[in-house]
């Protein structure tokens, strides 16, 4: 049995390595070999993730006539590569991209610093921001006014409260998807939503498509349910999806489900357009693939006069719910303390979620459903929503202007939504830089927790949590940090002073 879960053909494994910009070589430095300057291509095309681990390499005769090259050197560039634990063959199956045992893969999450954390430690960590009050105060306030009727029954909803089902359902019907109640089960956040759907749909050992780079949180939850991650990569530069991509794995891998984050991407915030949408549905549908629409970041376009040019729903594009699950939440749109999320698909595919809820969580919190409720019935919702995108737009600013002060050599693309910068640190190890910044008192995720198996080396996600002057000195911070990779220094350093925003 083949290690590898998606095939790269020769044509379009030449034009990634013509993408690379050649770096000008220093004063008496000699031009690498063939082979090598091959053989470093491919390593970096990996590492930055834009070609898949486990991806199947075209056979040495192809790419050497796509490359124009003799086979020689492709089988020398393939040979570097395998010793450097880059690649790995089997007779008969082909070679594949792999990554050296020493680049471990993150084990853990994006876990939140405690309270008590954050007076000497800017935290970068966690892509979330403080309640929107009052909002927060008066949602719950109006769910404890809805909630002695409820205080009188069982108190156990599997599929969620009807009136919060019946709301939902009224809001995607309001987007132009026409919905019922009866396709919609409320969950215990969106990360409960994906993990009821990956049990249901996706088995141990089960394959997966992902995005490459995807939600650090969500590939973990994966690989802990046993599936078998089958990486993406995003288009050239990281501004999109690639289509051919999608079509070519979905076609060859057959994966039982798809993962995607259409609207304003985590962590690159990307926006897949219409057309984009419109073939990733046909695609996974020609596939038998069940594609999982995550849109917890949908409603944070933070470009003013964005809400007319946003693109239709995934799900529009199958409003019957036979291919299409969407996934939403309240936690980032909202405020990540309250654990609502919802399921959209087909009635019978919620009555197989509701039943297997039997041996999960059983249910929702009733508060909180009432209390989201209660915002999406008075408007409270969007004049909430509205203070989050101006909070996160003005947080986005004062980061990027930071950053491009401090660090102009690193590279990222500014997104019009979400809450996340995908940025290239100029070189530097971003599993080293996450190492320095604990040092220095900045807390930053690395590039490999959100791709498949240690690519992405080079990047770090910088989340809109914090602006003004604690956005200034996180910048400050990350500069440090990366003086103390650039310059290989050890030992101890100052310690963080207490920085109060």
């Amino acid at each position: 049995m083949a290690h590898w879960t998606s095939a790269m053909g020769a044509a379009q494994l030449a034009r990634l390595l013509g993408s690379q910009q050649e770096r000008p070589a220093g004063p008496g430095t000699r031009r690498p070999p063939a082979y090598r300057a091959l053989a470093d291509g491919i390593r970096l095309l990996v590492l930055e993730g834009r070609v898949p681990v486990a991806a199947r390499l075209p056979a040495e005769r192809e790419l050497a006539l796509a490359l124009s090259v003799s086979r020689t050197t492709v089988a020398a560039a393939y040979e570097a590569l395998r010793t450097e634990g880059f690649l790995e063959s089997r007779r008969g199956a082909g070679s594949w991209t792999a990554v050296p045992a020493g680049n471990p893969l993150p084990a853990r999450g994006l876990e939140p610093l405690p309270p008590e954390a954050l007076g000497s430690v800017i935290d970068l960590g966690c892509a979330s921001l403080p309640a929107p009050e009052p909002w927060l105060t008066r949602a719950v306030q109006g769910a404890l006014e809805e909630l002695p009727p409820y205080a009188h029954t069982h108190g156990d909803y599997p599929a969620g409260l009807p009136a919060l089902r019946s709301m939902i359902a009224e809001r995607y019907t309001a987007r132009g998807i026409p919905t019922m109640p009866e396709q919609i089960m409320v969950t215990t956040g969106a990360m409960g939503a994906i993990d009821a759907i990956c049990h249901l749909f996706a088995g141990r050992g089960e394959r997966i498509a992902v995005e490459s780079p995807s939600y650090a949180n969500i590939l973990q939850l994966m690989r802990e349910a046993g599936a078998r991650l089958v990486p993406v990569a995003m288009a050239d530069g990281l501004a999109g999806w690639d289509m051919d991509r999608w079509r070519q794995v979905l076609r060859e891998a057959a994966p039982r489900l798809a993962y995607v984050v259409a609207d304003f991407h985590n962590p690159t915030g990307a926006l897949a357009d219409d057309d984009q949408r419109r073939r990733l549905v046909d695609a996974a549908r020609s596939a038998g693939s069940v594609l999982i629409a995550d849109e917890t970041m949908s409603e944070l376009w933070l470009e003013e006069g964005f809400e007319g040019a946003m693109p239709r729903p995934v799900c529009g594009f199958d409003p019957a719910g036979s291919t299409v699950i969407t996934v939403g939440s309240a936690s980032k749109a909202f405020w990540a303390g309250m654990r609502i999320g919802w399921v959209r698909a087909a009635p019978d595919v919620i009555r197989s979620l509701v039943a297997a809820r039997a041996y999960a969580d059983l249910g929702t919190p009733v508060l909180e459903q009432l209390a989201v409720n209660w915002l999406f019935s008075t408007g409270g919702w969007e004049q909430a929503v509205e203070l989050r995108r101006e909070q996160a737009r003005e947080n986005r600013d004062a980061l990027v202007a930071a950053v491009r002060r401090e660090l102009p050599d690193w590279e990222f693309h500014v997104p019009q939504g979400g809450l996340t910068l995908w940025v290239r640190a100029g070189g530097l190890s971003g599993s080293r830089l996450a190492e320095a910044g604990e040092r220095v008192g900045v807390r930053v995720p690395s590039g490999p927790r959100f791709g498949v198996d240690g690519a992405f080396e080079g990047y770090v996600r910088l989340p809109f949590t914090v602006g003004g002057a604690v956005a200034e000195e996180a910048a400050t911070r990350l500069a440090a940090a990366a003086h103390l990779v650039r310059t290989g220094a050890t030992g101890a350093t100052e310690a963080p002073r207490t920085f109060v925003a």
